[in-house]
Formats: structure tokens, C-alpha cells, sequence
């Protein structure tokens, strides 16, 4: 079984889910029958996990007024498939998977192995470097599990490379996240170099209320009885090295697109149709068979699909993103040719109007906007029916809710056709599937640029930051991701040539921060990093809102139950499918498998008035599984966005490392917003009041849904919908002389001549629906915006070429600089 980093992004599926009841999850006392113990613990039962899974604490006597440094941990962990020496678990001391300790224990030769991790991305955790250290005070392995008693020292606060946080035990509660796995890691025996495999035996999370039993005054005793430390035996030091291959030397391109997903890709193919040379820049690896994937599981040997081009097995990326996701970001993000549109559930609208001309400013108002709209829909039409013989499969739960709706005076429309009725009204869902596989840009706008020989496609490829003199970009440098990736400086058409970014919301900012453009405090960040030495002059910052503006859809899950529901286990399909399901979709690109996991629908939209007058627009998405605490079978999960008219904003910062933080986050700080979430709530439970046999899971029926919102944490965790937009916003008040705008209304990026960003970064605020309709029109349209700037051209001696007020070219004619005379004024000299 191949590698992956699964115990992250278990607890990234489950991370999403939280509800009011975790943090309520009463603990029960045990007491350890061979030390005497007293442990709160919290349980997963058997139906949730092969074999059950506990995990347990005791605290020091005062830890429940005073916050403790350490604690006593129990753990009970599942080897019931596999027998004894099998198996590994793993705990996260504040329930997310990125950005918090980790603990992953395994058994081997009768011994439970330990190690303590930490995780800044969705990518396999590294060993923390902090001074927290576990000693062993009991442990057994038997046929069918593995327990362990252990002294974790200095492990409720942690710093990882200046990633901090930590658990206070004086709030009398914490936040536990736990995944299993069957099989057991690689190199068993040396802990600091284990490799895990997929978790397959479960995942969740609990808000783990303490009680009194937690802080016993024994605590001191038993800690003294934490003498063992099991090191393991290691062959030596494990090296990696990643193979390179130098930037060609004599090349150059007129346009350099960083970034092949919803944004890079169409602007990338419209560049090219121009006539100009491109070469689009993916740091990932081929996703879709069509361009070169290979990653499948095995009933799609012999075929031309991947795991990427089947629409029923998208939800994989939630158990196995190792190599896919993202390692630079603590939030899931796609690192593959494709980026998002080749891991998400493929969910395509017409977009509204009313987004465009609420969001932007002039010239991308929803008249202006049209013409891109027309051009991306007729590449991608996006359809409703994605099964290839016409059908829709497993349509109980769409008919549930459905039927209720529309007995409300909820309105029936289309969601493709209907684009601007979007106030209690509901649709089937829209995909941009074509012929039952992904389609999206990866099926048109790349197809038809790689057939011009004027275009060229570099993958395994990341981009450090971008060359420039001043506000000019000469080139950008590159270095391998993966093995055959580049490593150099490749340059633009001298004078003329153009770079795009279209690396995502959190690629592009980090991409300008590292080259010197962003706020004063990101840009030391990166100054004290390892790229100090080789970073533009602080002369030459360009001081601008990068990172600043992060907006996402705030998500709040709801559950509902119904004994109409028919759910299926997309999961199980990906190594046991169903054979009939399976044969419809490879013979005929029909049935389930042609439908996106987990079975979605319908969608319905509502708009609320707030106190403050702002129209606050609600998208929900219904799917056919369970959250929280109830179990797949007959549940739904409601999850309702808050979109367009929510005024609540956050920031992305760097780390020392310089991966990318979600340090202050966009949900609910303005009491409208929350006021929109609950009134929303509140509306759907009226329209559904009509359904008989329908149940409310969350909110409970004595809940109202006030509670319910107040109730739930008000973290990325909790809230997130992985719509992340705005880092670099556009707007017409430059944001290096007070404004909040990073680009213009051409995308170009303030105080440069040619440096553009075409992606989510750039929008103002989050639209209606999932965007990655809007990102490829966005595109279309600033492709066309910017094909219509004027050339540079180069300034002569003692010519003006940069300062803020400055707008011209920054390039100056052989062999002259552009050089900073005052804070005001550039000349070339």
C-alpha cells in the first residue's frame, strides 16, 4: 500500500464537522486497572472504528485553575484486523491536523512505539523539533489492540519553527482529534522515521469536556512512574535529494504563467491564442489520464482514467491527499496540474450578476463581464445530468428535501439555465463534467493550448518569486518540486514580456511577499527567512495589502434524518467497488461513479436582509452522508455558505518557514453575518416543517438555532468551506497609497509594469456559489484586458520610471537602471 499522509487529512474531513456537541462530549472515568490511574476518557465505538478507539487524560491537581504544562495519557488503540503488532493511531492536542502536536503510537515486536509530530500542510508531519518528550509509565499488545500509559512532558504548548499554540486546561475542556489505521507504518522501529499509510479504520474528533477526576492530587506520584523510553533501533539517517533540471539558457517567453488550476489555465490557453509564446508553470504533477496522470486505484488498470478523471471518487482526497495536497499552507489546497478543479466535486454555476456588480469595481460589472461569461460557458457548458445515459442515480435524498421545499413555495429552477433566480429557489446539481469524467478547464482551455507549438507546460516546477528591477519583472526563478522539475531563472521578452500569477490565493501572496511586495511586517518575516540573502533590496518593497482582505464562504452544517435516504459508501468504491456500478461507468461513463461523491443535492439559495440593509446571500449544499455524530445511512448534511453581503474579513500571514497561515480568520465578526446564518437556519426548518418523517439531528429538536451558532467554534476547522478568496484584491484605490487594492482593474499588480494576478486572490469577496465558474471567467475576461495593454517601452536617460504615483513604464534603454532618487521619484540613470 502506497504511503500517504492520511492522518492529516483524516483529520481534515472530520475537521469540517464540528458541532455544538463536541464540545460538550462528557467524559467517563477510568481507572487503570495495572497503575491506578484515574483518566477522563473519550471513545469511538466500533460502528465508527474496527476494534473502538479511547483516548484518556489526567492532569496535575490544579490544572483545572491554573493551566498545566504536561499530562498523563491513555490510549487504546485498534490492531483487530491485522492481529497483534499491527496497526498505528494517531491524536492531534487540538483536534485540526495542521499547526498542532501531534501524537501517533503503533506496536512492533510486542513493544508501542511513540513519536510526537507536527504538521504545517496537508502533507506527511514532520518530527517536532519542540522540547516536549512522552516516557512510558504501562503498555500490552494483544491479538485485537494496544494500549499505552505515558507522561507527556511540555506537550500543552508548542513551537514548531514558530508555529505556536497550545491547550489551556483552566477552560476546562479541549478539542481531540484522533484518525486509525490498519496497516502499520513503514520503518516501525525508528520512530523519527516512520511513514504512515492510509487511515482505514476511522477518524473524528470530540470536544472533550473535563470533569473534577481529570486533576487528581496522586498526579505527582504517577507521574514519577513514567521511567521507560522506547527509542527504537534506526539504520542511520534517511536522505532525499530531488533531481533537477536547469532552466534551458538562450530561452525566453513573453508571457510566464505560474499556476495551472481554474485561473492559470484559461488565461494561460487565451495568452497563447494570441500568438505570443507561454509557458504555463504547474508546481504539481499530471492529474486527468488526458494529460499524462497515472494515480488510480486498481479497477481502473487498463484504462486511460485516474483517480482525478472519475467524478465519484473526488471525496479520496479527504483519505489519501499525500503528493496532492498543498505542504506549503496550513488549509487544503490542490498541488496538481489542475490545482482545485482536479480535487474538487466539480460544481459549476452560470454566475450571477448580482455578484459581479456588488463585488467589483467598474469595467468587471456583470454587462462588462458577459462577454467572458458566454466565452467560458461555451467551453464548459456544465450539465445536470452528468450520468451519460440521462439518468440521475440515488435520488431519495434530492426528492426529501426537495418535495418539502417546494410545498414551502420554494421555487423549482435550473441552476445553469436559471443563473439569476437565486432567492428560495432550489436545483438539481451542476458539474462541469463532459462525458462523465471531470472535464473543466483541464478537458478544453489545456487541450487547446498544448496544440499550439507556441505554448509550453512545465510541471513538478515551483516558483520562488518573481526578478525585478524596481517595478519591472525580468523573469521568475524556479526549483524543482519533484524529480525532473526545473531549477533557475527563466526570463520574459525583454521590456515587453509579462508575468501572470495564478498560483491561488495563498500561492500568489506568498509568491509576491518572497519577492518583496506586500505589508512591512510579511516582508521582514521573509527578510529573517532562509531567502534573506538573496532578496530584493528593502529599497525596492513595494508596499501593498497582500494577504490581507481573506474572505471565505463561512460554512455551518446542519443534519437532518428520513428513512427515504439511500446512501452510498463512495469510499468503499475506491478498492472494493460495486461491480454492476462499476461496469456501467467504464462501459458507458453512466451511473454512480458519473455523480460526484458524496451524492449532492439539491442546491438552494435564499437572500436576508440584514439590520444594516446589506443582502446577505445564502448558497446550501445538501449531500447524502452524515456530520457530527450521526452516522451515514439515512442522513443528510445541509451545509449552508454565507456569501455575497458578508462584510467580515481576515488575513493571511507567513510563518518563519514561510509557509502560508490562516492568522486571522474572516467568519462572523460582524453580528449581521451571524444574524443571516441563524435567520437562515431558522427559514430552512420552516420549509421543511411539511416533510413527515423528517427528523433534525443538528440543531436538536430543543435547540433553536441561535444556540446552535452560538455554539459552534469559530475556527477554520469548524467554519471553513475551502473557498478561500481576496488576498490580493482589486479595486481602484492603490493599496500603496492608503487603499486596500493590490491589483488594478487589469489585474496588473500596483507599482509594477508588468506583473499581473489573475485567480481567486484577486476577487473582493466571495460570490454567490462555489467559484470556480467565476475564477475561469475571471480569466477570460482579464485575458482579454490584458492582451490590450500597450507594450512597454523603454524610458530613456534621466527619464521618470517609478515612485508611487508613478504608472509608466519601468524599463529603461541599455544599459541605464532604474534607481530610486527619492521616496517619490525613479529615474533612469
Amino acid at each position: 500500500m502506497r504511503t500517504t499522509s492520511a492522518f492529516l487529512s483524516g483529520l481534515a474531513a472530520v475537521a469540517s464537522l464540528l458541532s455544538p456537541a463536541f464540545a460538550q462530549t462528557a467524559p467517563k472515568t477510568f481507572t487503570h486497572p495495572d497503575t491506578g490511574i484515574v483518566f477522563n476518557t473519550w471513545s469511538a465505538s466500533d460502528s465508527q472504528t474496527k476494534g473502538g478507539f479511547t483516548v484518556g487524560m489526567a492532569l496535575p491537581s490544579n490544572a483545572l485553575t491554573t493551566d498545566a504544562t504536561e499530562f498523563i495519557g491513555y490510549l487504546e488503540c485498534s490492531s483487530a484486523k491485522n492481529g497483534a503488532n499491527s496497526g498505528w493511531c494517531g491524536v492531534s492536542l487540538r483536534g485540526a491536523m495542521t499547526n498542532n502536536l501531534l501524537i501517533t503510537a503503533w506496536p512492533s515486536d510486542g513493544e508501542v512505539y511513540t513519536n510526537l509530530m507536527f504538521a504545517t500542510g496537508y502533507a506527511m508531519p514532520k518530527n517536532y523539533a519542540g522540547d516536549a518528550k512522552i516516557t512510558q509509565i504501562a503498555s500490552s499488545v494483544n491479538a485485537t489492540h494496544f494500549t499505552l500509559v505515558f507522561r507527556c512532558q511540555n506537550c500543552l504548548s508548542w513551537d514548531q519553527d514558530g508555529v505556536t499554540g497550545g491547550i489551556s486546561t483552566s477552560n476546562k475542556g479541549a478539542q481531540l482529534g484522533w484518525v486509525q489505521a490498519f496497516p502499520s507504518p513503514g520503518n516501525p522501529t525508528c520512530p523519527t522515521q516512520i511513514t504512515l499509510s492510509q487511515h482505514d479504520n476511522g477518524m473524528g474528533q470530540w470536544g472533550a469536556a473535563f470533569d473534577s477526576n481529570i486533576a487528581n492530587p496522586s498526579y505527582t506520584a504517577w507521574a514519577a512512574k513514567a521511567t521507560k523510553t522506547v527509542t527504537g533501533t534506526c539504520s542511520g539517517p534517511v536522505t532525499t535529494s530531488i533531481a533537477a533540471t536547469p532552466v534551458p539558457t538562450g530561452v525566453s517567453f513573453d508571457y510566464i504563467v505560474v499556476g495551472g488550476g481554474a485561473g492559470g489555465i484559461p488565461v494561460a490557453d487565451k495568452l497563447s491564442e494570441s500568438g505570443k509564446s507561454v509557458l504555463l508553470i504547474e508546481k504539481g504533477f499530471a492529474s486527468t489520464g488526458e494529460h499524462g496522470g497515472t494515480l488510480k486505484p486498481e479497477w481502473l488498470n487498463n484504462t486511460s482514467l485516474t483517480r482525478f478523471d472519475v467524478p465519484g471518487l473526488c471525496n479520496q482526497i479527504w483519505k489519501d491527499s499525500d503528493g496532492i495536497a498543498c505542504s506549503d499552507t496550513d488549509q487544503m489546497a490542490g498541488c496538481v496540474l489542475g490545482g482545485g478543479t482536479a480535487i474538487n466535486a466539480g460544481l459549476w454555476y452560470k454566475p450571477y450578476t448580482k455578484d459581479w456588480d456588488y463585488l467589483f469595481p467598474s469595467g468587471w460589472k456583470g454587462s462588462d463581464i458577459a462577454g467572458a461569461t458566454s466565452r467560458a460557458l461555451s467551453r464548459i457548458p456544465g450539465t445536470t445530468t452528468p450520468s451519460q445515459d440521462g439518468k440521475r442515480y440515488l435520488q431519495q435524498g434530492f426528492e426529501v428535501l426537495a418535495n418539502g421545499l417546494k410545498a414551502s413555495g420554494w421555487k423549482e429552477v435550473d441552476s445553469l439555465k436559471d443563473s439569476e433566480q437565486k432567492n428560495r429557489t432550489f436545483s438539481h446539481t451542476s458539474y462541469m463534467y463532459i462525458n462523465g469524467e471531470r472535464g473543466g478547464p483541464l478537458a478544453t482551455y489545456l487541450v487547446s493550448a498544448k496544440k499550439r507549438s507556441n505554448f509550453k507546460l512545465w510541471l513538478n516546477t515551483a516558483v520562488k518569486r518573481v526578478i525585478r528591477e524596481g517595478g519591472h519583472i525580468t523573469g521568475v526563478e524556479v526549483e524543482a518540486f519533484r524529480n525532473g522539475g526545473y531549477s533557475g531563472i527563466i526570463p520574459v521578452t525583454n521590456t515587453t514580456g509579462r508575468v501572470v500569477l495564478s498560483a491561488g490565493t495563498f500561492g500568489s501572496a506568498k509568491i509576491l511577499l518572497r519577492s518583496g511586495i506586500g505589508p512591512k511586517d510579511q516582508l521582514e518575516v521573509v527578510k529573517a527567512s532562509a531567502d534573506g540573502p538573496t532578496m530584493v533590496s528593502n529599497s525596492s518593497w513595494i508596499d501593498l495589502p497582500v494577504g490581507h482582505n481573506l474572505v471565505d464562504h463561512t460554512n455551518t452544517d446542519t443534519v437532518i434524518q428520513h428513512n427515504n435516504v439511500t446512501f452510498y459508501d463512495f469510499y468503499k468504491a475506491w478498492d472494493n467497488p460495486n461491480t454492476t456500478d462499476m461496469n456501467l461507468y467504464l462501459n458507458g461513463r453512466s451511473g454512480i461513479f458519473a455523480q460526484a461523491a458524496p451524492n449532492i443535492g439539491p442546491l438552494f439559495w435564499e437572500e436576508i436582509t440584514g439590520a444594516d440593509g446589506i443582502v446577505r446571500q445564502l448558497h446550501w449544499t445538501a449531500r447524502v452522508e452524515g456530520s457530527f455524530e450521526t452516522p451515514d445511512g439515512y442522513a443528510m448534511t445541509m451545509s449552508q455558505y454565507l456569501g455575497r453581503g458578508a462584510t467580515s474579513r481576515g488575513r493571511m500571514t507567513l510563518s518563519p518557514t514561510l509557509n502560508t497561515v490562516v492568522s486571522d480568520l474572516p467568519y462572523l465578526k460582524d453580528p449581521n453575518d451571524k444574524a443571516a446564518v441563524v435567520q437562515g437556519i431558522v427559514n430552512l426548518q420552516k420549509a421543511l416543517a411539511n416533510v413527515k418523517g423528517l427528523t433534525w439531528a443538528y440543531p436538536s429538536a430543543n435547540q433553536t438555532a441561535a444556540d446552535f451558532v452560538d455554539k459552534q467554534p469559530v475556527t477554520y476547522q469548524s467554519r471553513r468551506s475551502n473557498h478561500w478568496m481576496g488576498t490580493n484584491k482589486m479595486g481602484t484605490d492603490d493599496g500603496r497609497s492608503g487603499g486596500t487594492a493590490v491589483v488594478d482593474t487589469n489585474t496588473r499588480v500596483y507599482g509594477t509594469d508588468n506583473l499581473y494576478v489573475v485567480d481567486a486572490s484577486i476577487f473582493p469577496g466571495v460570490p454567490t456559489t462555489n467559484p470556480t465558474a467565476y475564477i475561469v471567467v475571471a480569466a477570460e475576461h482579464a485575458a482579454a484586458k490584458i492582451l490590450a495593454q500597450p507594450a512597454n517601452e523603454a524610458v530613456p536617460k534621466w527619464g521618470w520610471c517609478g515612485g508611487p504615483t508613478y504608472t509608466g513604464s519601468q524599463t529603461c534603454q541599455a544599459p541605464y537602471k532604474c534607481e530610486k532618487q527619492n521616496d517619490w521619484y525613479w529615474q533612469c540613470v
